[in-house]
């Protein structure tokens, strides 16, 4: 690729790069929110916020923030960010590259002596992903006035959330308080975590909506009984029609994956009682994970489970439990100016882009219900991610922070505009 981009590829590089090398001795690429490594991580992104010439403070949801003041601060904020924070044994890109990305606009702004009109901050979030505590997205939850109070008591390893909060310089006392209605726009840069755009040879996923996720707990009761002695047509096997069940679910989530819209089915956890090799298996929990950009697609989706379990259930001589939603989080769709925002950053820095929806959760989610935002996405080589072989090529990485340099250009444009004619299409 022979682009005259306006970031600096090399900067880009030089920070993953050191990034990475803060990382559990024999786990690349763990830096797990709350430990040691990801303060230290977190250390170093405040020196280059500063370095850049931005002013930094952690906030009371633990965010890492650098500010840049813009010529009319009451306009509002422009917000760019991801996360540093990382799964056990795989971040080197997922998160770091988004927020690199934003510290380069900011850097590529400041070398070229353009000012905004609004603020602009860069943000690294708080514990992204499923932390320690067991949940997700504290530091954009946090934010943003959205994290349940009951979670700060959440425990493990003799730490709480509210004390995590502390730990990395946060407020948890006064959480409840914290509100943004500052920000005037949202942009989020992260490696795709599939293989669409690689394997259609585009540069950058301009993100429509980030795929709802629905989690479902199923438990069907067979009957236990000795292994050896009883006659295969007399038994309630909880796991042999459990077993039908995953293949069944399969089938169906992939006639609905066929359909406009993204979806995805998995059976992630499955537990058996009593587990022993001479014991015909009594019960079977499964947890299915739901992923939909269409709303409808859940629910028809979650009517067939309810009435093909009932047939499953007479058929093997088990009981199937109704299928409990644990946990049911709505698709949030993107800013409709910012996508058209974002089509034309790329058509100016000649990026080859195509529109889709995220089947991963992301913070732009939680900063959605507040203010406009929206994504996107570069090629992660096979779609790998979460773990050790994740990989970005640093080139994609630098052509999608040019795009987000044009984007904050155009965005700092149209929003004031939308400010003083008190017009906004979202």
């Amino acid at each position: 690729m022979n682009r005259n981009l306006p970031v600096n590829a090399s900067r880009i590089a030089e920070d993953i790069v050191a990034l990475a090398e803060i990382t559990e001795p024999g786990h690349p690429w763990t830096r797990r929110a709350f430990s040691p490594l990801f303060l230290e991580g977190r250390a170093y992104l405040e020196a280059r916020m500063k370095a850049a010439g931005l002013e930094t403070r952690i906030d009371a949801a633990g965010n890492l923030i650098g500010r840049r003041t813009g010529r009319k601060p009451w306009l509002g904020t422009i917000m760019l960010g991801s996360h540093s924070d990382t799964v056990p044994d795989g971040g080197r890109f997922d998160g770091v590259a988004g927020v690199i990305a934003a510290l380069e606009v900011a850097r590529a702004l400041h070398d070229q002596g353009l000012e905004l009109d609004h603020d602009l901050e860069i943000v690294d979030f708080l514990a992204e992903e499923v932390s320690i505590l067991g949940v997700s997205c504290i530091g954009s939850r946090g934010m943003t006035g959205q994290l349940p109070e009951a979670w700060l008591s959440r425990a493990s390893g003799g730490l709480d959330l509210a004390g995590g909060i502390a730990r990395v310089g946060g407020e948890p006392g006064v959480l409840g308080q914290q509100k943004r209605p500052d920000l005037a726009g949202f942009l989020e840069l992260h490696i795709e975590q599939g293989p669409v755009l690689e394997a259609e040879r585009e540069d950058i996923g301009i993100v429509t909506a980030i795929s709802g996720i629905t989690r479902i707990e199923i438990t069907v009761e067979g009957r236990a009984d000795h292994a050896g002695t009883t006659p295969m047509d007399r038994r309630a096997d909880a796991l042999v029609a459990a077993s039908q069940l995953v293949l069944d679910i399969r089938n169906a989530a992939a006639e609905l994956a066929r359909t406009p819209g993204h979806f995805a089915a998995t059976v992630g956890e499955f537990r058996i009682e009593p587990n022993a090799a001479n014991v015909v298996p009594s019960k079977v929990v499964l947890l299915i994970d739901g992923r939909a950009e269409i709303r409808p697609d859940v629910e028809a989706f979650c009517r067939w489970l309810d009435g093909h379990v009932e047939k499953l259930a007479t058929a093997y001589g088990v009981t199937i439990e109704a299928p409990n939603r644990v946990s049911d989080n709505l698709p949030t769709p993107s800013d409709v100016a910012l996508l058209s925002t974002l089509e034309t950053a790329c058509e100016r820095v000649g990026a080859k882009y195509r529109r889709m929806a995220s089947g991963a959760g992301h913070d732009t989610a939680w900063i959605a219900k507040v203010a406009p935002a929206a994504m996107i996405f570069v090629p992660c080589r096979g779609g790998r991610s979460h773990c050790s072989d994740e990989w970005a090529d640093n080139e994609d990485i630098a052509l999608g922070a040019a795009v987000l340099f044009e984007a904050v250009r155009e965005m700092d444009k149209d929003l004031k505009r939308e400010k003083a004619d008190g017009t906004h299409t979202g």
